[in-house]
């Protein structure tokens, strides 16, 4: 069996900001979707935008742990346009060995990650931004 994630979803109070959000400042592309509900496609993943409040895990050992992280091919553009939509950045750009992150709240305040790999593609030792999120968020 071969499987992948499909969709993801967020919830928000306010769906058209978080919409807008996603759209304009992460610059994700928006598909076609159904009444209110906003469907960004991620290369055959969905992120779906659904009416609702955001509930941050309970009880969590790992507080900074985000709800979902992208990985971008330019952290340091996406920051700048980040604060360029004043986004804050509690805890500015970070960085370990393989990869460079930043962590910010979203418009319906879940905690999201932008994450950029240190290594080239062709790089054998080259991680998934996915891979390295889980393991610095963990921190």
């Amino acid at each position: 069996m071969n499987v992948r994630i499909a969709v993801v979803s967020l919830r928000a109070e306010d769906v058209p900001t978080t919409a807008h959000f996603y759209r304009d400042v992460l610059e994700l592309p928006l598909a076609p979707h159904h009444a209110a509900w906003p469907h960004f496609d991620l290369g055959g993943t969905y992120l779906v935008v659904l009416q609702g409040r955001p509930v941050p895990a309970q009880d969590s050992t790992s507080p900074r742990f985000p709800l979902i992280a992208f990985e971008v091919n330019d952290l340091d553009r996406a920051a700048d346009r980040l604060r360029e939509h004043a986004v804050e950045l509690p805890w500015g750009v970070e960085e370990d060995a393989s990869s460079r992150w930043v962590m910010f709240c979203d418009p319906a305040g879940n905690l999201i990650e932008l994450v950029q790999s240190k290594y080239s593609a062709n790089h054998p030792a080259h991680g998934s931004g996915a891979r390295n999120a889980t393991h610095h968020a963990a921190h």
